[in-house]
Formats: C-alpha cells, structure tokens, sequence
C-alpha cells in the first residue's frame, strides 16, 4: 500500500500506527524493491527508528509531518550522511543538517537516505551518475528523469511518501512528470539553500516531490521562511491555500508556438488537459511563448553555465576523470565566458523579464506542457546532449524569470507513458498554484503514482470562518452589489468567495414578481456551472435569514466545482413548472445585465 503524508500523520495521531512502525515498513520496502540505483546511501535502519520512537514525547499536534519517512537527493546535507553529488572524488561528511533538513525534522519528518541523481545536478534525464540508473516504475525502458532521479522514483515507487529534490532548469519538475507525481519548485528564495551543493547558486531551489499537492504543500509549509544563514534568502513565508477562485485566468501559447519534436500523442494529452481547466470554469487567453523561450536558451548559452563551473573547477583541473563525461563536456564551457558576455546577458535578462511581467498583467498564472516529449533511457545514452535540451523546453526559463511552479500528473499516454503539465506564476504565486493545482489533480481521478492507488477525497481547507459562523450560498438577489445584498449585510454577513457550482445544474428565472432565481441540480454531465458568492452568517443571524426565504426557494446542499458543498439556495424539480431556462448566462448576475 502506498501512503500519502496526510494518511501517515492521521494514522500516527490516532495511534493507529506508530512512527516506528512506519519507518520499519519504509526500510522493508525499500529492500523489496531492491532497485540499488535509487540510494545512494540510507541511514543505520535503527537510528532511523530510535528517532521516531523519540516522537511519542513530544506534542503530536505540534507536528505537521509527524513521523513521515523522506528522502533526500545526495547534494543536500544531511548530518552524518555523505554528500556526493553523484561524484564519489567529492564526497564529503557533513556534521549538520542542512537548514531544510533541519527544519523538517523540526515538523516530525524522518530522514531515510539519500537519493540519486545526475551528477552534480546537471540534467533533466536522471542517467548520468555512476551510481547506476534508477528504474522508472512507470515503465522500466523509460528514463526515471533528472537531475532528481532517485527522490522521483522514490515516490513513485511508494517506498516514501515524500522527497527532496533540487530545481535549476526543471529536475524537479521533468522528473515528476515521467513517474506521474507532483512535483512543486517554490518560489526561489522561499526555501533556504544552505546546506545544499549549489548548481547555479542565484538560481537554485530546493523541490518537492509528492504524490498530492497537498503532502507537497505541507512540506513547503514547514520548509519555507527566511534564513539568515543563506544570502540568497528572501523575507518571504507561504500562506495557506485558498478556495477554487472564480474568475480564473490561465495563458496559453499562441497557435503554433509549442513543441512537442513530433509526439502527437504528447500534444494531445496537453489539448486534453487544456479542456480539464476549461471545465473547471477557467478561462484561456493565449500570449506570446517566444520570450520565454529566449529566456532559456541564456541558461546553457549564457554566463549561467559559469555558476556551474565554479563549483567543480578544482576538480576539473585536477580530477577531470572523476567527472561524468557528459557533465564535463557542459561545464568547462563556463570557462570561455567573458564579463562582456555576462553582463550583455544580463541586461538581456532584464529587459526579457520585464516582458514576462506584462504577460502576467492580464493572467493569473501559465499552463504549459512539463515535458514536450519523453525519452528512452536507450535514445538518451545515444544522443545525451541533444535530447536532454529538449526536455527542458518548458522549464530552463522558469527560474531566470523568477516564477514558481508545480508539476501536475495529467493522463497516462496509451503507450503507457505519463503526460503532465506544470503552472507557473510569479514569485510569491507559490500558495495560488498550490490551490488550483489540487482541485485539477482532483478532477484528473488518476491514480498515484505508479502503485495504482487512488486519489483520496480533496481535505477541507480552512474556510476562514470566525467563531459560530455559517456559510451559505446566494446566486440571486443577494450577491454583491445588488438588490438585496443590504439584507445579508444587516444581519452580520460578510463576503468568504465568489465561486461557481460544480457543472451539475440548471437556472431558472421563476415566474414570481418580481422574477427570482431558481438553482436546480441536474444529472451530472447534463448542467452547466452557476456562478454564486459563498457569505458568512452568524448561528443566530442564519436562522433568521432562512426563515424569511420565500417559496418556491429553499435552502439545501450545493456543490462547488471544487467538490466542497456548502449550504445554499435551491429550487426543486416541481417548482419550475413555466420558468425560464437561464442557464446559458451562466449566473443571475449576467442575465439580468444582458436582459
């Protein structure tokens, strides 16, 4: 059985489990899967158990990840585990956490072992390190993706619920989608990097690795803050989720600006997932890819690759065997860069970034492919360089340009082979994604990772509401701004959301004077979606309120299209008799705009 982090931490609150019994069941599993190119190194299997024995003194519900097995990609530190990089010549000792290891153990978490990964974290194909490849469980002649490639198939494989990996073009997305998971890259500086092997250290974030957006949310939670230990460190902490918003807005690329090197089947499931935002009441607008994609040629064309000589270059003139080849061959290109060339790309950058935050004036955040096509761990050792480039098409400008991201599953190809696609917002945006993201995993009802287990209802999120307040739905006369919102106001109402129901009814304009509306539910597939306001009453006042709604309306349970039900203004099937079907205006504001 595969579990998520929220199964785990309730199985422990409960004493259903214990966090030693948990981590026992971890080591097992990784010893029956028996796949040597996932760890690099694992911790002594008792250690791992004392340490969550430890947990029963301590508050439980003080511990948001509490006795939850990680792991974590081998370029991050963790005390009395090697660091390697997937370079055994580099291996040192670390005597402390690194600050994101810290701050999980801190939540509950326990560190199991480190992962593999492409050395030095460069790639997006997860077959460079002389550690061996860790095969994909989603399909054994598949790369597992990189540079993260041991904490993705980690998850996937259901040996741990939760993962670490790093992200400086996409190995904390790419990774993510070919062992359909989620994959979250906070905004950079969000999560501090001290402790961490820098790739491109301006650049770099921390990632997570998860099987739903909420277990990666509740990693990000206890991670993120600032750190005055790391200077790239912003003042910046992670709000909580949010409702589904109304009114969503997502950019698309124009016609014909995507790429997809010929996989049709790859283009397709993204039009599919495309059709999924539009059912969940999002609307598309298209804007102009091209700058992002000169965006991305800078980072290995660029002065960036520089950050990533710097590093190694001791090793380079000293060890270069000890190197993987590939790696080499893309790192001492950072050693022909001029400061002409790096301040010309600068100023590039700048002006490129400023482009990207007109894109974003008009939209909320981007939908893009994850990965344009896969590969073969057979068609990549055959051309490294090349095919590697070409899984980063949608993800080698997403740090240059300062956004975050999250890479959702969304369909598994005929051919057996996992589609996805990522969102991306502005820095600070990481809370956002997070909210819609999870409504779209949801919708998509497929399954986790590659152990077949079913996605598990969305958790209620908190609503915001205050003391005794109850939250009823209005799609008439009360929303805002008109006729009788004042009534709602009177009797201490105050605005949650504005939202829309599920596609699962119709609207009605009845035939009383003056006109009312009247919201039926329908046969699921046969509706459309109502737009209403979610509002909160005090106990007392909502009685009050009730008991004043004239017939043929009453108050029942209404869907919202983020699958939350809320109390709220129905009518039933007999009293629509001479009504008018309004449903096309797709809420009773517009109709009687348009009217």
């Amino acid at each position: 059985m595969t579990e998520t982090v929220a199964a785990i931490v309730a199985a422990h609150r409960a004493r259903d489990q214990s966090p030693a019994q948990t981590v026992a069941r971890t080591f097992k599993r990784i010893r029956e899967h028996n796949d040597g190119a996932i760890f690099i190194s694992l911790r002594e299997e008792k250690d791992a158990i004392a340490e969550a024995d430890a947990l029963s003194s301590k508050d439980a519900s003080a511990l948001p990840l509490l006795g939850v097995p990680v792991a974590v990609k081998d370029n991050i530190d963790v005390a009395g585990l090697p660091t390697t990089a997937a370079c055994p010549a580099y291996s040192y000792l670390p005597t402390r956490d690194a600050t994101v290891i810290a701050r999980l153990r801190q939540a509950g978490a326990i560190v199991i072992g480190k992962t593999n990964l492409d050395q030095f974290a460069t790639g997006l194909v997860g077959v460079r390190s002389p550690y061996g490849i860790p095969t994909n469980p989603m399909r054994a002649d598949l790369i597992p993706g990189g540079s993260s490639s041991g904490s993705a198939v980690a998850v996937s494989s259901g040996l741990v619920p939760l993962s670490l990996g790093t992200d400086t073009a996409g190995s904390g997305r790419v990774p993510a989608m070919l062992n359909n998971i989620v994959g979250l890259k906070p905004s950079v500086g969000l999560v501090s990097t001290t402790g961490v092997v820098p790739a491109c250290r301006t650049l770099d974030c921390v990632s997570i690795f998860s099987l739903t957006v909420d277990d990666a949310v509740a990693a990000l939670a206890a991670m993120a803050g600032p750190d005055k230990s790391d200077p790239f460190s912003r003042d910046r902490t992670f709000s909580r989720l949010s409702p589904f918003p109304g009114g969503l807005r997502l950019g698309v690329p124009r016609d014909g600006q995507l790429i997809f090197f010929g996989d049709k089947q790859q283009e397709a499931a993204y039009q599919a997932a495309l059709e999924r935002w539009r059912s969940l009441g999002a609307t598309l607008v298209s804007f102009d890819l091209e700058p992002f994609y000169e965006t991305a040629r800078l980072l290995y064309e660029g002065p960036w690759v520089t950050e990533r000589y710097l590093v190694i270059r001791n090793m380079l003139a000293s060890q270069p065997d000890a190197i993987h080849p590939v790696t080499r061959e893309i790192t001492i290109a950072g050693n022909r860069l001029s400061a002409a060339d790096t301040f010309s790309a600068l100023y590039r950058l700048q002006t490129l970034r400023r482009t990207a935050e007109l894109a974003f004036a008009d939209i909320d955040a981007l939908v893009l492919p994850t990965a344009p096509t896969a590969y073969t761990t057979a068609q990549v050792l055959a051309n490294p360089i090349e095919l590697n480039s070409r899984l980063g098409t949608y993800t080698n400008f997403v740090n240059l340009l300062d956004l975050c991201g999250l890479a959702l599953p969304s369909t598994i190809r005929s051919d057996g082979i996992p589609s996805g696609i990522t969102l991306l917002a502005p820095a600070g945006q990481d809370a956002l994604l997070a909210s819609i993201g999870r409504v779209f995993q949801a919708q998509t009802k497929l399954t986790l990772g590659a152990k077949g287990v079913a996605m598990p209802p969305l958790a209620d999120l908190d609503t915001g509401l205050t003391g005794d307040e109850i939250p009823i739905a209005v799609v008439g006369a009360h929303l805002s701004g008109m006729v009788l919102n004042g009534e709602l106001k009177a009797l201490g109402g105050r605005l949650l959301e504005a939202t829309s129901t599920a596609p699962d009814y119709k609207l009605y304009a009845l035939p009383t004077t003056p006109p009312k509306p009247g919201m039926l539910r329908v046969e699921t597939g046969s509706g459309t979606s109502i737009a209403l306001e979610v509002w909160a009453l005090p106990a007392a006042s909502f009685g009050k309120f009730v008991a004043a709604i004239p017939p043929p309306l009453s108050i029942g349970t209404v869907r919202l299209k983020d699958g939350r039900s809320v109390k709220g203004f129905i009518v039933e099937a007999a009293d629509i008799s001479g009504a008018k079907d309004i449903s096309a205006f797709g809420g009773w504001r517009a109709f009687v705009t348009q009217t």
